[in-house]
């Protein structure tokens, strides 16, 4: 095992445009490190540059406290699991699994203990003389883990593995994935466009926009803190409301209504105008089934509810509202960032399925007025975040980099992307 430095690390490709930009992470040894981000934002690159299948423009990749710039991925000592399997479909599982032992020319006694071994680890024993054809998608995946598995690899390295699953089977294999690394204590880097597999997965996840680093911290962190508009919209599901909001002393105004923020929120957004407030849809509630105690004029306002889904342990209530020019096009932004996530001017609340509000109905909501974050329009960044528990966050400076290389790049060709 080892740790994995990167040290401001860039990728340029012909065109100059960097597909990753400035990057700095160190993954821990034993760690299991996510790089998340929409289509586009330069995850696979650097999960690429780890490995030595893409070339480093600038920067210092270190494996292990060495610089590994200059190797070939063969010197590295790493193992990958590629979104495709890359299985021998003439080869039986067994020979698989056994391939890069027998490519290092281990002795045969060796080769059958490491093959059964991860066989049993993955419960693979009873499909070892079957060829990969005659496999499910599942399966297969766990043979490409097993083939990882025997290597004593220093690091092991996912490039969006589950995605060609179906939503059931990625559910397993997530667990599977993670009771394994676990159990071996590797250090891991796992790439997924899937926020899900960041939140359960990962020690701690990385979340990258346009090649540029936005906020590496824990998922509940990211959940909780989120550094600008972009991790916040981004991280949980459904995403963060945002909302026109101003803030006159310890009160924000908002669309449906005035609330009272504490004092240290307050103070941190006074004499900005015009802000964009966050607000998570499990941070509201019906009023009607909460205790009386808690439900005050100062966290409560009245809505006509457009659409309710009811899920039987919960249930999402939709309410529409207005948003200044300002406010819309800095959602209109996110959307496109977000690869077409909606942002649409409408509050989602998540309620108790004992809520037996219905759509047309004028509800009482209670809103938990600690947990609303302020944005700046301007720049996105969160005005309110608690940065003493926000994990690593690059400066202001830095999160605009990622506008900066959008726009060149969409003056240039708008259908330009990066991996």
């Amino acid at each position: 095992m080892a740790a994995i430095e990167m040290k401001n690390i860039v990728k340029k490709y012909g065109d100059g445009f960097p597909a990753v930009n400035d990057v700095s992470i160190d993954v821990e040894d034993g760690e299991f490190l996510i790089l998340v981000g929409p289509s586009g934002c330069g995850k696979s690159t650097l999960l690429r540059m780890i490995v030595g299948l893409e070339d480093i423009t600038d920067g210092d990749m270190m494996i292990g406290g060495k610089k590994v710039n200059d190797l070939a991925p063969r010197d590295r000592n790493l193992s990958m699991v590629f979104q495709n399997y890359a299985l021998y479909p003439h080869l039986t599982v067994y020979e698989n699994i056994a391939f890069p032992l027998r490519l290092a020319n281990k002795p045969e006694s060796e080769v059958d203990e490491k093959v059964r071994e991860a066989s049993k680890t993955l419960e693979l024993d009873e499909h070892l003389e079957r060829k990969p054809g005659n496999l499910s998608g599942g399966q297969r995946q766990r043979v490409a883990m097993g083939r990882a598995i025997v290597r004593d690899a220093e690091a092991f390295l996912f490039d969006e593995p589950l995605s060609n699953l179906d939503a059931k089977l990625r559910g397993q294999m997530r667990t599977e994935i993670s009771r394994l690394q676990k159990r071996l204590g590797i250090t891991t880097v796992y790439v997924t466009h899937d926020q899900t597999e960041a939140m359960t997965l990962g020690d701690r996840v990385a979340v990258l926009k346009r090649g540029v680093l936005q906020q590496h911290a824990t998922p509940r962190e990211l959940y909780e803190n989120p550094a600008n508009l972009f991790v916040a919209g981004f991280i949980g599901s459904p995403p963060m409301n945002f909302l026109p909001a101003k803030v006159t002393g310890n009160q924000v105004e908002l669309p449906f209504g005035t609330l009272t923020i504490p004092e240290d929120k307050a103070a941190k957004a006074q004499d900005k105008g015009l802000l964009i407030a966050g607000i998570r849809p499990d941070h509201f509630e019906d009023a009607s089934v909460m205790d009386a105690d808690k439900v005050t004029d100062e966290a409560t306002f009245n809505a006509t509810v457009d659409v309710v889904e009811w899920l039987g342990n919960e249930a999402y209530a939709y309410i529409p509202f207005e948003a200044p020019p300002e406010v819309r096009e800095q959602l209109t932004q996110l959307e496109k960032d977000l690869d077409g996530e909606s942002m649409r001017t409408q509050l989602v609340i998540s309620l108790d399925g004992a809520s037996r509000i219905s759509e047309g109905d004028d509800a009482t909501i209670w809103v938990d007025a600690r947990k609303i974050h302020l944005f700046d329009p301007a720049t996105g960044e969160n005005l309110t975040m608690d940065a003493d528990n926000a994990g690593i966050v690059p400066g202001v400076e830095a999160l605009a980099k990622a506008e900066e290389v959008g726009k060149e790049q969409d003056a240039v060709d708008p259908n330009a992307a990066t991996t």
